[in-house]
């Protein structure tokens, strides 16, 4: 399946990729190696949604693309040019913020995508419900992931409890931001409007409607 996305679209995510390989090179330049590896892990991380869905019926929207790269930069960039420490707490907030609005898209037509595909059906609330988990879910794991590596290396990403739970709860903002726009667009009947991003709708019998009304199961 061809991926219908604008030029401008792909451009704009090749440039933030490529910012990012600048930040692994300038890293290496400066003899901050672990900087570089991570620089280059985000770089591979750009690439994996395309990579993933290469098989598959199914493709991101560009602008979920591009926030994905977008994400990825502003972690790099928090470390490469210290704005983690420099722009205290604010820099770190605005990273967790981008980060659960793209992980909550990303969870929005993971479950858009499995109901096209006929295997499940998933009423608004539902995916709502969906969303919020899935970012809390992520954002958790992060804050797991800073705990680790302060105990294993000894290193600071984690400025105390207060920091890890108002990161948690900017988390939770930006889940709530994409589950909002998700019922706006499902109450108005949208999911048509997505359908351009997925292969052809599979035959079958009718799924089974998650959350759907008890009346109708009588």
């Amino acid at each position: 399946m061809a991926c219908e996305n604008p030029r401008r679209g792909i451009y704009l995510a090749y440039t933030v990729q490529g910012l990012i390989l600048l930040a692994a090179a300038s890293s290496i330049l400066a003899g901050e190696y672990f900087l570089a590896l991570s620089a280059t892990v985000a770089f591979l991380l750009t690439m994996t949604p395309s990579l993933v869905m290469k098989n598959l019926r199914f493709c991101l929207p560009w602008e979920i693309n591009f926030l994905i790269a977008v994400s990825l930069y502003i972690h790099v960039m928090g470390h490469v040019g210290e704005y983690y420490v420099t722009l205290a707490p604010y820099y770190d907030k605005l990273a967790h913020l981008v980060a659960s609005v793209t992980v909550g898209l990303i969870a929005f037509f993971l479950a858009l995508f499995a109901e096209h595909r006929g295997e499940i059906r998933l009423t608004g609330p539902a995916i709502a419900v969906f969303i919020l988990t899935s970012t809390l879910a992520a954002g958790a794991a992060w804050e797991i992931y800073e705990f680790i590596v302060d105990q294993v290396f000894g290193t600071n990403l984690q400025f105390g409890n207060a920091d890890t739970m108002w990161d948690l709860v900017v988390d939770l903002a930006g889940a709530v931001i994409v589950a909002t726009f998700a019922a706006i667009a499902l109450a108005r009947d949208e999911e048509d409007r997505f359908a351009r991003f997925f292969g052809e709708p599979p035959t079958g019998a009718e799924p089974p409607e998650i959350m759907g009304d008890p009346a109708q199961s009588r």
